[in-house]
C-alpha cells in the first residue's frame, strides 16, 4: 500500500475491503513520506518491521528482491501522487489499484494509460459504487432493455461537510481537497463528481458526448470549487443531469442516480444501498432487495448475506478487489466489473473540460479526451 498512515480515512478502507474475502493479504507498504509514521503504521497492521518502508521506490525495489515481494499495489495518497506510485508499481511488473480519480491531471491520465497499456498488468480504479449489488442490478436492467431507450439520466452526489473553510483550521482531508497542487484542477468535481459521472455511465450504458457546465467556489475564499452542476447528453440522444456539492448544508453522503425509459425508470440511493426501485409507466412499482434470489448473476455474485442482511461501504470497495483479485489469479487481461484505466481518463476528461468550459462560460462543449481511451 502506498498512503494511508495514521490519520488517512481511505487507507483502512482499502486495507479492510482487499482483506475481506481472504484473496489478498496486505504484507508491506508505504505509508507515509514520513519514515516514523510510516514504521508506526506498519506496526499497527502488524507488519514485520522491514516491511514498513520510507518510500514507494524504496518499498517497490525491495519487495521485488523478495521471494515473497507483493504482486499488487494498491494507491491510497491524495491525488498528486497518483501518477507517480501507479507508474512505478507498473514498470516493476507490480498490478495497480488505485483510488480515484486515477491522476493529477488529464496530462498524466493519458501518459499513464500508456504505461498500463505496455506493462501487460491490471490497473484498476475504485470508484467503489459501482461495487454494489443492487447498482450492478439496476446496470442490467438498463442493458436488458427492460426500460426501453433511456432518455434521461440524474444523479446527484450531495455532502455537506465543506460548507464552512475548515480546510484553514487544520483538517487534512479538508486541506489537501481544497489545494490545487495536491487536488488537481477540481475541488468537489474530482472528489465526488467523477463518482457521479461514472456511476451514470456505468448504469446508464452510455458514454457522455457533450456537456454544459456551472461549477463554482462559494465557500469564500476557496480556490477549488465546492458546487457543480451540469447537463449533459449521452450517446444515443439520452438528456442527463448532475449535482455534485460539498456545501449542501446538512447533506452527509447523498448519492442517488435515477434511470428513466420510455417503459418506466428507476432509482438507487446510497443512503438505502440495498434497494432497487423500479416505476413503470404501466404496471406496479417494485423494490428489488440485495440478496433475492430473483436478482441477476452480477448482483447476486457480489452479495455476501441473504436477503435483510445489510451490506455497505466496506463490502462494495470488496468486491472490487475481489473481482480484481480473481483476474489476477486468472490470468486474465482485465477485471471485468472494475473501473480500469478507460474510466480514469473518462473522469479527468470531465472534470477538465467542466472546469475549463465553466470558467470560460463557453456553454455546451463535446467532451474531450475520447482518443486516449485504451481498447
Amino acid at each position: 500500500m502506498a498512503g494511508g498512515g495514521p490519520g488517512a480515512f481511505i487507507g483502512p478502507v482499502h486495507r479492510m475491503a482487499a482483506e475481506l474475502d481472504g484473496k489478498i493479504r496486505l504484507v508491506a507498504g508505504a505509508f507515509s513520506r514520513d519514515p516514523a509514521k510510516s514504521a508506526a503504521a506498519g506496526r499497527a497492521w502488524g507488519l514485520a518491521d522491514d516491511r514498513a518502508y520510507p518510500d514507494v521506490a524504496a518499498m517497490i525495489a525491495a519487495e521485488a528482491a523478495r521471494p515473497d515481494g507483493a504482486e499488487l499495489l494498491a494507491v491510497v495518497t491524495p491525488n498528486h501522487l497518483h501518477f507517480e506510485a501507479a507508474a512505478a508499481a507498473l514498470k516493476a511488473g507490480l498490478h495497480v489499484m488505485s483510488d480515484k480519480p486515477a491522476t493529477l491531471s488529464l496530462a498524466e491520465a493519458r501518459e499513464l494509460a500508456g504505461i498500463v497499456r505496455g506493462s501487460g498488468r491490471l490497473y484498476g480504479l475504485t470508484y467503489v459504487y459501482t461495487g454494489y449489488p443492487m447498482v450492478r442490478e439496476a446496470r442490467e436492467i438498463v442493458r436488458r432493455g427492460d426500460l426501453g431507450a433511456v432518455r434521461k439520466i440524474v444523479v446527484e452526489y450531495s455532502q455537506g461537510w465543506l460548507s464552512e473553510p475548515i480546510e484553514r483550521s487544520g483538517n487534512p482531508q479538508a486541506a489537501w481537497r481544497a489545494d490545487p497542487a495536491r487536488a488537481g484542477a477540481g475541488g468537489c468535481i474530482g472528489d465526488i463528481g467523477v463518482h457521479a459521472f461514472n456511476i451514470a455511465e456505468f448504469v446508464g450504458g452510455a458514454r457522455v458526448e457533450r456537456l454544459c457546465a456551472d461549477v463554482a467556489a462559494v465557500a469564500p475564499g476557496r480556490t477549488l470549487d465546492d458546487d457543480c452542476n451540469v447537463l449533459l447528453r449521452f450517446e444515443g440522444g439520452a438528456r442527463g443531469v448532475l449535482i455534485a456539492s460539498q456545501i449542501s448544508a446538512g447533506a452527509r453522503n447523498g448519492l442517488r442516480i435515477n434511470v428513466y425509459g420510455e417503459k418506466g425508470g428507476l432509482g438507487w440511493s446510497h443512503e438505502r444501498p440495498n434497494e432497487l426501485t423500479v416505476d413503470w409507466l404501466e404496471g406496479p412499482s417494485q423494490t428489488l432487495h440485495a440478496g433475492s434470489p430473483y436478482l441477476g448473476a452480477a448482483a447476486r455474485g457480489a452479495t455476501r448475506l441473504p436477503t435483510g442482511h445489510p451490506e455497505g461501504f466496506i463490502e462494495a470497495f470488496a468486491n472490487l478487489y475481489g473481482d480484481f483479485a480473481d483476474a489476477i489469479a486468472q490470468g486474465r487481461a482485465n477485471a471485468d466489473m472494475v473501473p480500469d484505466i478507460n474510466d480514469g481518463l473518462r473522469g479527468m476528461a470531465f472534470v477538465e473540460t467542466a472546469v475549463a468550459a465553466s470558467r470560460d462560460e463557453r456553454g455546451w462543449v463535446a467532451l474531450e479526451g475520447e482518443a486516449a481511451c485504451v481498447r
